[in-house]
């Protein structure tokens, strides 16, 4: 059976025109079990409307995640825990759309609040995916860049019914508006995909902020050649400041390895993690 080591960082930043982040991250990886995730999610809504609704969505989020790993789930087989993950990702985005909504009936300065999410977590060798609206998930390996995520937004719908092509979407007026969100109606529906990992690859969530200026050749330019992988999420976020920062920038990596019995008796490996701080945002005054 082979070793499977995660480690995560993560981080999130106003940029260079924004008065407020309205972005959320978390990360997590398990000290002693092959268990790992992250969450990020893209307010909107408004002064404090839309980092109130990034915070309790990314909070609910992983509030399920940190729950999963009890005696249950451990001695379930695997095409069990499998299922497991997948229900948990579902109920925990449909509490977080209960949570939100919550929120806006009792605080009517919160009424046009919403958020994206973007979820990824590992078990073992196996990656599941969550997204609503435009935060995106992305897998790099050997075999180069692979988006895993498809953008909830007009644009996209767009390009897919052939209106416009990828270099128009990129100077439209309405790039930036989503189809779909959380907190917007009472039923939300998360598109899920999973897969199994068979080599060491690099994980990448983000919001849009980081998409507006690196395209998939920037970004995978950069999980391919920066090293220490986990240190990408720094690069990542100067380089879209460099480029004009208009918007709040979030990036999460899980860097994911897995070595043979044998290649474990001469190299000690274990899981290993980033310490997850607070959801820190760095100030232009700070600079």
């Amino acid at each position: 059976m082979d070793q499977i080591s995660l480690a995560v960082n993560g981080r999130t930043d106003i940029g260079q025109v924004r008065e407020e982040n309205e972005d959320s991250i978390r990360w997590h990886a398990s000290a002693d079990k092959p268990f790992a995730y992250m969450v990020v999610a893209d307010g909107m809504g408004g002064y404090t409307g839309g980092a109130t609704a990034s915070k309790i969505a990314a909070e609910t989020i992983q509030s399920h995640l940190d729950n999963l790993l009890e005696h249950t789930f451990i001695s379930c087989t695997p095409e069990q825990q499998q299922l497991i993950l997948r229900a948990t990702l579902i109920d925990a985005i449909n509490n977080a759309n209960s949570a939100l909504l919550n929120t806006k009936n009792m605080n009517p300065q919160f009424s046009k609040m919403g958020t994206t999410i973007v979820v990824a977590v590992m078990w073992r060798d196996f990656l599941i995916v969550a997204h609503i609206g435009d935060s995106r998930a992305y897998l790099w390996n050997n075999y180069g860049l692979q988006r895993l995520t498809r953008d909830h937004s007009v644009v996209q719908e767009m390009i897919d019914s052939g209106q416009m092509t990828p270099e128009q979407a990129k100077q439209s007026n309405v790039r930036n508006h989503i189809t779909r969100a959380l907190g917007i109606s009472s039923s939300v529906e998360a598109e899920i995909n999973s897969w199994k990992l068979t080599e060491n690859a690099l994980l990448l969530v983000c919001s849009d902020g980081l998409t507006e200026y690196l395209d998939d050749y920037a970004i995978e330019r950069v999980l391919a050649t920066h090293r220490p992988a986990l240190e990408c999420v720094y690069r990542f976020i100067d380089d879209a400041n460099r480029l004009g920062g208009r918007d709040n920038i979030s990036a999460g990596i899980l860097e994911y390895s897995s070595q043979s019995m044998p290649q474990m008796l001469a190299q000690e490996q274990s899981v290993t993690q980033r310490p997850q701080s607070p959801d820190v945002t760095i100030r232009k005054s700070q600079r």
